[in-house]
């Protein structure tokens, strides 16, 4: 697929390095203005760019866009290339009067120290938050700063002020995120995932293996997982399930959890004398499901 889009960038004054674009829905021309570039401090200009989603992105620019597509829920996770997405882009000062290189913040305070503003930097990052370029539609989020662009955010998701969303991850459908989505996970229409969960992603020690939640699973409060879930499934408060966890099965056999990857209605517990870690049937209206009135987010 084929995309061609207007967007608005940015770029510092002295280098000509890329620092941001913002593409626009409506594929207007769309001028953004901020104190940065009124002392000079960046420039800015208006690129149009066209990129087929197989492709491996080939610049700033490109890379940007990408992020914008994930975001607008135009493309799902896993689903656009983005290979070397990393070396493409800047490290940027994300600051209330605009972005600037990481190096250049305390020269950005003497260019606007005749202004009334008190200069704040919200992060130093070659990811900038989601909610400064994209507003997706039906999701709540607590924390603006906890979602970067290039979330994908689907429609009845809240993300809590502890949840944590990353690039090229997240909701397929509605979803209460009170832990962390790591790169490249996607998580299933009806699953929560509880306070200080966390889910391996695929950016850390070279990992390869996508990691999916399907639907209506709920991942227990400071649970972590390293395999797949297929449908109501169970995983519960405090357990660390890794590839490697031996697990007794339903069937009473011991096997790595890897072999369970991708399995419905388990339930995968600690027992509490034994200290086994078990999988066994599970029964996901235990659980009670997600409250539909709390995921309308009109």
């Amino acid at each position: 697929m084929t995309i061609k889009r207007i967007g608005h960038r940015y770029t510092d004054s002295n280098t000509g390095k890329v620092l941001d674009v913002w593409f626009p829905r409506s594929n207007k021309e769309i001028a953004r203005n901020c104190l940065a570039l009124k002392v000079g401090a960046i420039k800015s200009d208006f690129v149009v760019v066209e990129l087929e989603i197989n492709d491996a992105p080939k610049s700033a620019e490109d890379a940007y866009l990408r992020l914008h597509l994930l975001s607008e829920c135009a493309v799902q996770p896993n689903k656009i290339n983005l290979d070397g997405v990393f070396g493409l882009l800047n490290n940027v000062a994300w600051t209330s009067a605009g972005p600037v290189l990481a190096t250049d913040v305390e020269s950005l305070r003497e260019l606007i120290a005749g202004e009334e503003h008190h200069l704040n930097v919200t992060s130093i990052d070659k990811f900038p938050r989601m909610t400064d370029y994209v507003i997706p539609e039906g999701v709540r989020i607590g924390n603006a700063d906890r979602v970067r662009l290039g979330a994908h955010l689907a429609s009845g998701t809240t993300v809590m002020h502890e949840g944590f969303v990353n690039f090229n991850a997240g909701t397929l459908g509605g979803s209460m995120v009170e832990g962390r989505i790591s790169a490249s996970v996607v998580v299933g229409d009806g699953s929560d995932i509880g306070g200080g969960a966390s889910i391996m992603g695929t950016l850390s020690g070279g990992g390869k293996q996508v990691i999916s939640i399907g639907e209506r699973n709920l991942l227990g409060a400071n649970a972590g997982l390293g395999i797949s879930l297929g449908n109501d499934c169970i995983v519960e408060a405090g357990l660390y399930l890794t590839a490697g966890t031996k697990v007794k099965a339903p069937d009473g056999g011991i096997v790595a959890a890897r072999d369970l990857s991708g399995q419905s209605g388990l339930l995968f517990r600690r027992n509490s004398i034994s200290g086994q870690v078990e999988a066994s049937v599970s029964n996901s209206s235990t659980w009670g499901g997600l409250n539909t009135a709390l995921h309308s987010n009109d």
